[in-house]
């Protein structure tokens, strides 16, 4: 969040996604494909782990901010509509990895076969946005960690360099590194269990201190149901809407899953998103009635200084820390993208058919298939995590703060991973004149071996084929829906960004 992936080979038959699990998910007799990429190895409770973690970040702290400037009741009503269009982006997502070779499913993989003149844009888009977050998060260890250390101890003479920020940026560099260098997202389950540690901490803090009672003298008038205006309330709304912004590892989570049935999928979106909702809807509340009005950008810089508060800091810095390779992995696949992409379409472009109909495989190329299944070789694997990684360090050197820049970024980048290419993806891919759709619907009727009710289970499953088509037909008007959304909260926040950057 905001302040808060790829060939297969020319020979390789299609086949429909189907879950590793032979006992919950069984591959159809006439599909004649085979499963690629690093797929079938992480269970249910790891793929929400990460995800809550790439969901939740330092942004739940400006969510007392955002309810003081839309009042409680309004304030909640948004923060669970965001929840509510983020899942539903997400939802979207494990419907059109249906389409791909079971382990393929990427933004670049389904641009191939949607809008293949705009992969590139779609993947650049990826990877600034995810670049730019994982830069903010160094900055935001280097920024925080001095306080750290005056908190703990005010004795620093001859310790200087203890108040650097340069220091810590470069020292914590040490420990993201080899975790930027995991392939697979499901190897970060451990750290992501440490960061929801901290994020627990930093709710039970922020808890604590209301249930206490110990900010009452300082606290400012209370909006339940008024609001601030029209214009605090949207320079509020973006960070709330991209407080929910994880569909760039949504597809690594489908590749990896063991049981990637429709249930098992979407229960872990629901999990995921259902949690993060709880948190800052806690977080939003609490922290606004223990301050009201007074409440600032970061509610746990208001506490009285304490051991308390300064461990609530350290929190904030593992939390990042810990969420920094979660931005390393989606660059990387969208940079191997773009990289492809220009080296390719000179040579390939006419005689590459993203297809699933008949034997014609669904992307061409064998050279982006390695041995290690996620499709970039050793070498390319190494260069472009190395490139990441030194550019990020340089910039969170040089530059004290990225708001503005993230600003942008983030209108663009999250309102289009989010809202727009989960909408448009579906849109066209499920279109019945769609030849992939054609071609799935073929493998409906030949997998006699999967039940109706049980490949359709999920947000808009049904039993039969009648209520199936209709909620198939409702799902792509609301996949539209969602598509023109994003389009609304981007425009809405790009005016909104630029008129508080030139009045400050």
């Amino acid at each position: 969040m905001p302040y808060s992936a790829i060939s297969t080979d020319a020979e390789r038959h299609v086949a429909r996604p189907g879950s590793a699990n032979s006992s919950r998910s069984k591959r159809r007799p006439g599909s004649r494909g085979k499963d690629i990429g690093v797929i079938g190895q992480a269970s249910w409770i790891s793929s929400v782990i990460n995800l809550v973690n790439t969901i939740v970040g330092a942004g739940v702290l400006a969510m007392p901010l955002a309810m003081s400037r839309m009042g409680i009741l309004l304030g909640t009503a948004i923060i669970l509509w965001s929840g509510l269009t983020a899942g539903f982006g997400l939802y979207l997502q494990t419907r059109c990895a249906r389409y791909l070779d079971r382990g393929s499913a990427s933004f670049f993989a389904l641009s191939q076969i949607t809008y293949p003149n705009a992969a590139v844009i779609f993947d650049a888009a990826i990877s600034i946005k995810c670049f730019g977050v994982g830069v903010s998060y160094l900055i935001i260890i280097g920024d925080l960690m001095p306080g750290v250390v005056q908190g703990f101890t005010s004795d620093v003479h001859g310790l200087q360099f203890l108040l650097d920020r340069h220091f810590w940026v470069t020292g914590f560099m040490l420990i993201v590194i080899p975790l930027s260098f995991l392939r697979r997202l499901d190897s970060l389950k451990y750290t992501s269990v440490i960061a929801l540690i901290s994020i627990g901490y930093l709710v039970i803090l922020v808890v604590a201190h209301f249930a206490k009672g110990d900010t009452m003298q300082e606290r400012g008038p209370i909006r339940v149901v008024q609001w601030a205006g029209i214009v605090p309330t949207l320079s509020s709304f973006p960070v709330i809407v991209f407080a929910y912004t994880c569909h760039q590892n949504m597809f690594s989570i489908l590749n990896e899953i063991s049981n990637n049935s429709p249930f098992r999928t979407t229960s872990v979106v629901t999990s995921s998103i259902g949690s993060a909702a709880a948190i800052y809807v806690l977080v939003a509340v609490t922290g606004y009635l223990s301050f009201g009005n007074k409440v600032a950008g970061n509610i746990v810089g208001m506490y009285a200084p304490s051991v308390a508060s300064t461990i609530g800091k350290a929190a904030i810095v593992v939390l990042v820390m810990f969420s920094y390779p979660l931005q390393v992995h989606p660059c990387r696949a969208s940079v191997d993208a773009v990289l492809k992409w220009r080296l390719t379409r000179k040579s390939e472009s006419r005689n590459s058919s993203p297809s699933r109909t008949g034997s014609s495989p669904l992307l061409t190329s064998a050279k982006s298939v390695s041995p290690k299944g996620d499709g970039i070789g050793e070498v390319r694997f190494a260069a472009i995590t190395t490139g990441i990684i030194v550019l990020s360090y340089i910039v969170a050197m040089t530059v004290s703060s990225l708001e503005k820049v993230l600003a942008y970024v983030g209108s663009t980048g999250s309102t289009s991973i989010s809202f727009i290419l989960p909408g448009l993806f579906y849109y066209k891919i499920s279109s019945p004149d769609s030849q992939h759709h054609q071609r799935l619907l073929k493998e409906d009727d030949d997998g006699g071996d999967v039940s109706d009710d049980e490949e359709d289970q999920g947000l808009l499953g049904g039993r039969n084929s009648k209520s199936g088509s209709w909620r198939r037909t409702l799902l792509r008007r609301l996949s539209l829906a969602l598509a023109i959304y994003g389009f609304v909260v981007m425009v809405t926040c790009l005016i909104s960004n630029t008129f508080f950057i030139v009045a400050h």
